[in-house]
């Protein structure tokens, strides 16, 4: 094989969901690439609309994220969202949002770039998107 060809990654990641790290929220690390991540929303309490009000944020990436169980309000940019067993969801880069857990949830989100990665996940972290910066992870 010539040196041409090798220009893509190849490796293979596999993580055991009981053996995930934990993130400053709660949520369960699972597998992560380069460009996007995995985690696991498990078991989230039900919570009041104030508790949940006070845990808005921005964050600096995109998420997707689908319900496996629970139910939920998405407040996005003003708008909400009813979250059940089956659906799916995007919050926005920088979007001012909030989860009000309705009954105990678990969810499996996608964020690109990984949430992990340089703080982004650390308590208080808020999203500063400046247009003439090129992406970094």
């Amino acid at each position: 094989m010539s040196k041409q060809e090798a220009t893509h990654d190849t490796s293979v990641v596999k993580l055991d969901a009981a053996r995930s790290p934990r993130g400053p929220m709660g949520e369960k690390y699972l597998a992560s690439g380069v460009r996007v991540s995995m985690r696991l929303w498990e078991a989230e309490p039900a919570m009041t609309e104030g508790e949940a009000r006070a845990g808005e944020s921005e964050r600096d990436y995109e998420v997707v994220g689908y319900i496996v169980s629970g139910r939920a309000m998405l407040h996005l940019e003003g708008q909400v969202v009813r979250l059940d067993p089956g659906t799916s969801y995007v919050v926005p880069r920088g979007a001012r949002h909030y989860y009000h857990v309705l009954e105990p949830l678990t969810a499996i989100e996608a964020t690109s770039p990984p949430a992990q990665v340089h703080g982004r996940d650390a308590p208080g972290a808020l999203a500063r998107p400046d247009p003439s910066r090129a992406e970094k992870l």
